[in-house]
């Protein structure tokens, strides 16, 4: 609980530094993802962000939000497109004589890695940079005081672990699983109501921040309507976590109520999901929606090992506040081991459609 009583959300930062385990050094196949959306998000703002809203903005300030930066280099990249893209808006409408200023604000939660990102901003950047930690199920700035927000690859997290699906007298008590890619309806559901929830509080808190006319770009993990989650890449690397946990269970180095007490915090919702809870917010028009595929573009690049390491860089943190860092590194090295048997399960799932991209525009 926090001073005022309300709860604060569970934080699970990317590794800091830049350390062999470090986010900095593994988060290339975020970024490619990302990238996929680069022309999407070029012609969102072309087409529909109204720079001539703002231009009478006394202060000539254009304020950018990136919500859940993690420690760079990423959102450096992201908020180098957004600027650029924003620029050359600009431009074309021929107001560049009042091009504005440009402050960014990297937000993320409080335990984030700030050091590491300040000490890698760049030092060319044409921004002013401030950070903002706290979470974003929560409001985070003053009303109407933000034009753009970004988040990439950060919606997925719940605010949360669903309380049934921990609880052993409930129908949706997940026993002997981490995630509920396999499990039966009602842990689904239990996850579908959490996220539910958690995106309506984003939505509501970024309907007061942005002016009106503002957009918001949101580049998220996602399943296509109607796919089981155990046929996407990410169901399959969580229930490959989740099966060599119990076989450590087994072995007797942890018991199996601690891994029945265990669920990762994230959610791949559908396009259908996303667009219910839009309109229930009403506060938004959707500019574009569209499923992209990263990993038909990026899958290439990623071998056995590559990919254990990017999942350690993300994750590590959830399993270590749970089983302490013995166990995680057992589990982390018997993935490494297996990891062309993770691959292999991998390249036989569906790839196409895992990633949402959202442009919302503020009524």
């Amino acid at each position: 609980m926090s001073s005022n009583g309300t709860t604060v959300p569970e934080a699970y930062p990317m590794n800091g530094g830049d350390g062999a385990y470090s986010y900095t050094k593994n988060s290339n196949c975020q970024r490619a993802a990302a990238n996929v959306s680069k022309s999407l998000l070029d012609d969102a703002i072309a087409e529909k962000l109204d720079v001539e809203d703002f231009s009478c903005n006394p202060s000539n300030a254009f304020r950018i939000a990136d919500l859940g930066c993690s420690v760079g280099p990423n959102t450096f990249f992201s908020v180098q497109n957004i600027l650029e893209a924003v620029k050359h808006k600009y431009q074309s409408q021929r107001i560049s004589s009042q091009m504005p200023e440009f402050q960014v604000f990297f937000s993320d939660h409080v335990a984030n890695d700030f050091n590491t990102l300040f000490a890698s901003l760049p030092p060319e950047r044409q921004y002013f940079a401030a950070g903002v930690p706290g979470s974003f199920h929560g409001q985070l700035f003053p009303k109407s005081s933000l034009h753009f927000v970004h988040s990439s690859y950060a919606a997925h997290w719940l605010s949360k672990v669903p309380e049934q699906v921990v609880d052993k007298n409930s129908p949706a008590w997940n026993k002997g699983k981490i995630y509920y890619t396999t499990s039966p309806d009602e842990v689904v559901d239990a996850y579908a109501a959490q996220f539910g929830k958690d995106m309506a509080a984003f939505l509501e808190a970024r309907a007061k921040e942005l002016v009106v006319g503002g957009m918001m770009v949101i580049i998220m993990q996602a399943i296509p309507n109607g796919t089981p989650p155990s046929r996407i890449p990410n169901g399959i690397m969580f229930d490959f976590l989740g099966s060599t946990l119990m076989e450590i269970a087994k072995e007797g180095l942890i018991s199996e109520g601690e891994v029945d007490s265990f669920n990762i915090p994230t959610y791949n919702t559908t396009p259908k999901e996303m667009m219910e809870v839009i309109e229930r917010n009403g506060c938004f028009s959707i500019a574009r929606i569209e499923s992209t595929s990263p990993w038909l573009k990026a899958g290439h690049m990623i071998n056995g090992p590559g990919l254990t390491m990017q999942l350690r860089a993300g994750m590590e943190g959830v399993f270590k506040a749970h089983f302490g860092t013995e166990i995680t590194d057992q589990m982390f090295d018997r993935v490494y081991e297996k990891s062309g048997e993770l691959i292999q399960k991998i390249e036989s799932s569906c790839k196409e459609g895992t990633q949402l991209f959202l442009a919302l525009k503020r009524k």
